[in-house]
């Protein structure tokens, strides 16, 4: 196998040389490696040092001490830089023979035996084997068939990314509701729709092993999902995690909402605005996404970074901080669309609804979608009249 170096932060490893005529999908190379993903592992490896170091105060444990495992590892570039650029105890998991014998020559170019380990197990195997203070669970495609065992393994930090988000968003209805156990929705904020549908996921994952959890900060990027939880112990903390899942009702016609907490609903299918049938869409999240103070945290350690991605990272920690804790942006266009009205700059918009006493945000989904507490009436009104 053909490899060369690559660089990112302050870590460079070797990776595999995609076959002659091969750019993309990188997954035709003998061992996977994305350099797409740069954006994905810069913000991992700052999000993983502020959680370390909160762990380390609260346990009054040293840095070192942590176990980290990165699951499904191939040329080991993750786990490396976090091993790195952390300093955590750090476990590269791949059951490909030549991925495992890759991640070896990587411990020894970075001289990082003391910390870090190789092992060449299947993922599920390892992981109810083992426990490990952080799990990082980023497969090729979706986490579902990986979640029992990880929240089995995990003890304070699941990391999950998931890049199957035609399922997740209704894009592939039958496959998301297989893979998930919930209904998604394809529409305007599906991109939203599949974070909480995966958070969904995770926290029934995690209450039947009598564990809760807390999102501490969870994105929608490109082509994939990727989320940091905070993980609780017991079955109280299960139980109250339990209490953010519910179900969302949606008019496609005329964008009406309603929530409805709980595993199960009694819910009415016509819209009390234009009599339309509504559409129902989970269980899913309805709990924050981010915590504020983390965010907060990530990037004050994301200052003294050399990251490739350091400016788009920082754009997306932000935008996910400042965001309202709703579910469920609404799309200025496609509301200007549907009113056919031509659609104000976002700005004058936001600030014509603020004035009504509404609360407002803008969001890291996308560059045209806002969150506010203001009724579906309230937000029309103020789009007709810029």
């Amino acid at each position: 196998m053909k490899s060369t170096k690559v660089t990112e932060g302050t870590t460079t490893v070797l990776v595999p040389v995609p076959p002659e005529g091969v750019s993309f999908p990188p997954s035709e190379a003998p061992v996977f490696y994305n350099p797409h993903m740069e954006l994905n592992r810069d913000i991992s490896v700052v999000a993983t040092l502020a959680y370390a170091k909160r762990l380390s105060a609260q346990k009054d444990i040293g840095i070192s001490d942590i176990s980290y495992v990165d699951t499904m590892s191939a040329s080991g570039i993750r786990g490396l830089r976090i091993a790195n650029e952390v300093g955590v105890s750090v476990t590269l998991n791949d059951w490909s023979d030549e991925a495992f014998e890759l991640i070896l020559e990587n411990i020894e170019l970075t001289d990082l035996s003391e910390i870090a380990e190789a092992t060449c197990k299947n993922a599920n195997v390892l992981m109810h084997e083992r426990r490990f203070n952080i799990v990082d669970l980023d497969p090729f495609g979706s986490p579902a068939p990986y979640l029992d065992a990880a929240t089995r393994s995990v003890v304070h930090l699941l990391e999950v990314t998931a890049t199957d988000t035609a399922p997740l968003c209704g894009a592939h209805f039958n496959s998301g509701v297989r893979k998930y156990a919930a209904v998604p929705l394809n529409n305007e904020f599906h991109s939203e729709m599949g974070v909480r549908i995966l958070l969904g996921k995770v926290a029934r994952e995690l209450a039947k092993h009598d564990k809760g959890m807390t999102p501490l900060l969870s994105h929608a990027t490109r082509h994939y999902v990727r989320s940091y939880l905070q993980v609780k112990k017991g079955a109280k903390q299960a139980d109250r995690t339990l209490r953010n899942l519910g179900f969302l009702v949606h008019c496609e016609k005329c964008g009406q909402r309603k929530f409805f907490n709980g595993i199960a609903a009694v819910i009415d299918d016509v819209c009390p605005s234009c009599e339309s049938n509504m559409q129902v869409a989970g269980p899913l999240w309805l709990g924050k996404l981010h915590e504020k103070e983390f965010c907060d945290e990530v990037l004050l350690e994301m200052e003294s970074f050399e990251l490739g991605q350091k400016v788009q990272g920082k754009k997306i920690i932000e935008a996910c901080r400042d965001e309202m804790d709703l579910p469920f942006f609404y799309d200025q266009h496609l509301m200007c669309k549907k009113l056919g009205v031509s659609a104000p700059a976002m700005d004058v918009f936001i600030e014509a609804l603020r004035a009504t006493g509404a609360s407002v945000s803008r969001t890291h989904f996308t560059g045209t979608s806002f969150k506010t507490d203001a009724d579906l009436d309230s937000i029309n009104k103020v789009l007709r009249s810029l």
